[in-house]
């Protein structure tokens, strides 16, 4: 069950949500440990967890030819204990979002919606990319609803993150290749080729670190902490020109730092 819900992104991207989301709340004079910080995180979770089970339940077939060791293939579990573990996702999101407001509500679940239509439609096309633009381009303004600070706040950074986000897409599908073109799929790295693919992830991720690194020095808003975070960002993603494993796990951990450089610059 915890293969199922593809537990290294999904333990980022809920790492990433609960540093920005302390962080915000700190801003907003709510403190660290503000209850709404927990449930943000809870409701991130809970999409997380739905979406990587309904990714391997809409894989399924195409998975038991070339990754029968995956969690439904092996019969590790059923298509059926799937879909009620992304059910159990989904209303864990809904139960944490309800106390937070229509406005987080509405945008958790566009963007669950989006990583729907990842899974059972766009990851096998050349509009791969799309959801990840859009679930992680609204995911800061989910964020900062959810916290209860001015979105304004946030306002610049889905146009920071979509891109690395693609990125992150980018260097996912390069390690499965082989696997998706055995079994005909058209997604965006099948697309452009395998090296396009590579260098393309790799070469938006330094873009979009060392961009916002200048934006930011020039403006005068880097202090110790963030050049440091942002740092180890750039280095992580920096040693991902060693291959696709390296890569990915490298934007991983850039991820959650330069979101906690992000935050503190713009605090």
């Amino acid at each position: 069950m915890i293969r199922l819900v593809h537990p290294a992104p999904a333990a980022a991207v809920v790492l990433l949500s609960l540093v920005l989301g302390a962080l915000l709340s700190v801003q907003a004079g709510r403190g660290a440990t503000d209850a709404r910080v927990l449930l943000v995180a809870l409701a991130v979770l809970g999409s997380q967890i739905m979406t990587g089970a309904l990714n391997d339940w809409a894989d399924r077939e195409r998975d038991a030819a070339v990754q029968a060791s995956k969690p439904i293939p092996s019969g590790a579990i059923s298509p059926r204990g799937a879909l009620i573990v992304a059910l159990a996702g989904f209303a864990l999101q809904l139960g944490a979002s309800v106390p937070l407001g229509p406005l987080p509500l509405m945008l958790g679940v566009a963007a669950s919606a989006s990583a729907v239509a990842y899974d059972l439609w766009l990851s096998r096309t050349v509009l791969s990319f799309l959801p990840y633009l859009v679930s992680f381009g609204l995911l800061p303004l989910w964020i900062a609803s959810g916290v209860g600070a001015s979105l304004e706040r946030v306002a610049a950074a889905p146009l920071l993150v979509g891109p690395f986000a693609v990125a992150a897409h980018l260097a996912n599908t390069v390690r499965d290749f082989d696997q998706d073109a055995r079994i005909g799929s058209g997604n965006l790295s099948q697309r452009i080729g395998r090296r396009a693919a590579f260098v393309g992830a790799w070469g938006i991720a330094m873009v979009v670190g060392i961009g916002v690194g200048i934006a930011f020095g020039v403006a005068g808003r880097l202090e110790t902490v963030s050049v440091v975070l942002g740092l180890a960002g750039l280095a992580a993603v920096g040693q991902g020109l060693r291959g696709p494993g390296p890569l990915w796990a490298g934007l991983l951990v850039a991820a959650v730092t330069w979101t906690a450089a992000w935050a503190l610059a713009t605090g």
